[in-house]
């Protein structure tokens, strides 16, 4: 009796917890629709949901499936990441809508019934070799197959953004999966695969496609024909190339006039090494939706990526053996991303300088004692920071490595620097590269803090993942770094600014190759300066990236 007393107690107490905060909102909610129209739910959304998810911010996350994000029914076995990650991670302060959360479990549905195997999907595959065939098709069964090119990271990107779209636009989502990708990434759908059949009719064709492919939908659009190839001789598939070689008629796949037209073609074809969200948000085709299911315009990497990625077992043993014994100890951890550009990078020595420039600057690391070692020994208290390097060279963990190693950091502070490879030169191609790259973008996602290398779709991927908006180092030009000169004049004068590095305004990577043309006329235009949630970036100042339009 004692004990059904107890959990009824306890029972009553979760209750008026719920609706303590739930009232409130809903009051709010039912003021803004009846009386209150100027109210902005969205700023709400966004404050609600930080605060949920900080409640618990001292601890590691145990939420297993992410506030919902994550479907259960997977075995757990056969992909330990989605399952033991979030034991590494510090819970998110971002939660997803409820909006997103259905748009999910119904993506999930579509997939099972018209993904690969299934009798829709044969059925689709008639329609594609034989086009007479594909004004049979059901009507909820059309694909989209992205392919991928570069490096890792930029690979990374394109398979959001062609799941992006294919979420907005109620389509199937297939990756050519190729050898770059091979055994990287567990399987994200239940019950039915997001790999394109190694048998599928139009593999052959793929190494055609290209910017000057003649049925590519910028060249059909450039010549007039997009109409009648998809109305009049509906074709069974249109190539879109979106890659950073894309032409002005490539990138009008963006307006809402072509959307409309490409919603009847069964199979999407899309080559991309970009991030193309921002400028599918730029037009209004999805904008209400959109604004549904991310109130937070800049969470829309961070809630996609946990959701659609989780490392194999291969990839999840990297990174638990360099988290468990090098990285787990930390009371702050610190990464530090360093992307060499080849012969338009500066010295080794003048990046060196840009980076502690920056992270002693910013605080981010300590001065190092310049006192005797009996003076730096003798603090009782002594905390440990972690800093997590990856780079292609070991310079400058060793670097690091050896400053604080013989002088140690004021205030007693100990760091500890750790590397977990440095393979040299980057071997986009090679599997066990492909591995450790991957596994280190998801140990620099449990950093507290980021620093990261200008127009490195690597660091992109890694800051989207925490939820986290990086400290950005200058890229070099004409292998001189300018800023550096400017915090040089900071030290001599006390000026203030961004040297030698500034934060990102988003943690969303940026779109490299925005369209610059509007949809009618082919003139001009600045999609930064078109919507409050569109700016452009910081480390490319023609491209856009998503920001959250209320801070």
């Amino acid at each position: 009796m004692e004990v059904e007393v107890m959990k009824m107690m306890k029972t009553t107490k979760k209750t008026k917890l719920v609706l303590l905060i739930a009232v409130p909102v809903m009051v709010v909610v039912i003021l803004q629709q009846f009386w209150l129209p100027s109210l902005n739910f969205n700023r709400l959304w966004r404050t609600v949901s930080q605060h949920v998810g900080s409640t618990n911010d001292s601890h590691r996350n145990d939420d297993e499936f992410i506030n919902g994000l994550l479907p259960p029914g997977f075995d757990q076995k056969s992909c330990l990441s989605r399952y033991q990650l979030n034991l590494y991670r510090k819970p998110s302060p971002y939660i997803p809508s409820s909006p997103l959360l259905s748009k999910l479990r119904r993506y999930e549905a579509l997939h099972r019934r018209c993904g690969p195997n299934s009798p829709s999907f044969r059925r689709a595959l008639a329609g594609l070799t034989s086009p007479t065939n594909s004004t049979s098709l059901p009507e909820d069964c059309k694909y989209a197959v992205v392919l991928t090119r570069d490096g890792l990271g930029n690979r990374i990107l394109a398979i959001i953004s062609a799941f992006f779209y294919a979420l907005m636009s109620d389509r199937v989502f297939l990756i050519d999966r190729g050898n770059a990708l091979d055994d990287l990434f567990c399987e994200p759908f239940l019950g039915s695969s997001w790999i394109l059949p190694s048998d599928f009719p139009l593999r052959r064709e793929f190494g055609s496609f290209r910017q000057s492919f003649p049925g590519s939908f910028g060249n059909i659009l450039r010549n007039g024909m997009l109409k009648k190839t998809i109305e009049d001789s509906p074709a069974s598939y249109l190539y879109l190339h979106l890659s950073h070689d894309a032409s002005d008629y490539d990138k009008l796949f963006y307006c809402d006039r072509q959307q409309n037209l490409l919603k009847k073609v069964p199979w999407m074809i899309m080559e991309t090494n970009n991030y193309l969200v921002p400028g599918i948000f730029l037009g209004s085709f999805f904008r209400e939706e959109l604004n549904k299911l991310f109130p937070a315009k800049d969470t829309v990497f961070h809630h996609l990526g946990r959701y659609l990625f989780h490392p194999t077992n291969g990839v999840w043993g990297l990174i638990s053996r360099s988290y468990k014994p090098y990285l787990a100890r930390a009371k702050e951890m610190l990464g530090i991303q360093i992307r060499n550009f080849g012969s338009e990078s500066g010295s080794f020595q003048d990046q060196m300088n840009q980076l502690l420039a920056c992270t002693q600057k910013k605080k981010l690391l300590p001065d190092v004692e310049q006192s005797s070692p009996e003076k730096s020994n003798s603090t009782a208290s002594q905390t440990v920071k972690v800093v997590l390097v990856t780079s292609l060279s070991s310079e400058y963990s060793e670097t690091l490595k050896e400053m604080y190693w013989e002088h140690g950091g004021v205030d007693g502070e100990v760091v500890a620097v750790y590397q977990p490879s440095h393979e040299g030169i980057q071997s986009s191609n090679k599997k066990m590269h492909n591995r450790k790259a991957l596994a280190e973008m998801y140990l620099l996602s449990l950093s507290d803090v980021l620093v990261t290398s200008d127009w490195s779709t690597f660091g992109y991927v890694a800051q989207g993942l925490a939820g986290v908006k990086p400290w950005m180092l200058y890229k070099a030009e004409d292998k001189v770094f300018p800023p550096l000169n400017q915090w040089l004049k900071y030290r001599t004068r006390n000026e203030t600014g961004d040297w030698p590095c500034r934060r990102a305004v988003s943690m969303e990577p940026c779109l490299h190759v925005p369209p610059v043309c509007d949809c009618d006329e082919m003139k001009r235009r600045d999609g930064g300066n078109e919507l409050p949630f569109v700016t452009h970036c910081e480390d490319a100042s023609w491209g856009l990236k998503l920001v959250d339009e209320f801070n």
